[in-house]
């Protein structure tokens, strides 16, 4: 497998209900590991594949890695978005073969640049999908203007969470986002919660709640 990652597995055999989980700009593998237990109760199994691109985190310090390279604010480089979109659909072929994963019952996650690639994902394939979680993120404009078949999208449920007091990712814009998949009909979620970019107790109970009714409890027909 290509992408250096960590796993959370759940007890028995399987196939498990599946999210891969894509850290954001600057983190690792391990970052999203964590929320693994306390997402319907340990009941999926989580996959993190860690960002192909080492970027420094200081003059001489550790370093993180990141999807795709910053663009100080502006829209990002959808070739190199590409280029990281086709390195995330390699490592998940490889891990649907190697782990005891439920491909019916797929969610695809991310949290603020690893957010964005979950739209990428989520919005290029949505037939591969069960939901897509966008958590402390944005949406680009034009990832929708390129995406191939948003009508089948029509059909993925779509969660959004932001904290009102984001100092990375000013929440207009993940307002903003929600705007723009609205005229296309998507069963969009959005949730504004009293923090900043980060993942809240109250969020997590939120989204371990909307997975359990919009995936875990539902009947996947497709194929």
């Amino acid at each position: 497998m290509d992408l250096i990652h960590a796993i959370f597995e759940p007890r028995g055999s399987g196939p498990h209900p599946t999210i891969l989980a894509l850290h954001g700009r600057g983190a690792n593998a391990l970052d999203l590991l964590g929320l693994a237990p306390y997402l319907c109760g340990g009941r999926c199994l989580v996959l993190c594949p860690q960002a192909p691109l080492q970027i420094p985190l200081g003059p001489s310090g550790p370093v993180g890695y990141a999807w795709f390279p910053s663009t100080g604010g502006g829209p990002p480089d959808m070739t190199a978005v590409h280029v990281a979109y086709e390195a995330v659909q390699t490592f998940l072929e490889a891990a649907l073969e190697r782990y005891p994963c439920d491909a019916r019952k797929l969610i695809v996650l991310g949290f603020s640049q690893g957010g964005v690639m979950a739209y990428n994902l989520g919005l290029y394939q949505p037939e591969r999908f069960a939901a897509l979680v966008a958590l402390s993120t944005w949406l680009p404009q034009q990832m929708l203007d390129h995406a191939p078949n948003l009508a089948a999208a029509q059909q993925l449920p779509i969660m959004v969470q932001h904290g009102s007091r984001d100092e990375l990712i000013e929440v207009g814009r993940a307002r903003q986002s929600v705007e723009i998949l609205r005229p296309l009909h998507l069963a969009v979620t959005y949730r504004e919660y009293d923090m900043g970019h980060e993942i809240s107790e109250r969020s997590l109970m939120d989204l371990s709640t909307w997975i359990e009714e919009k995936v875990l409890s539902s009947v996947i027909t497709k194929g």
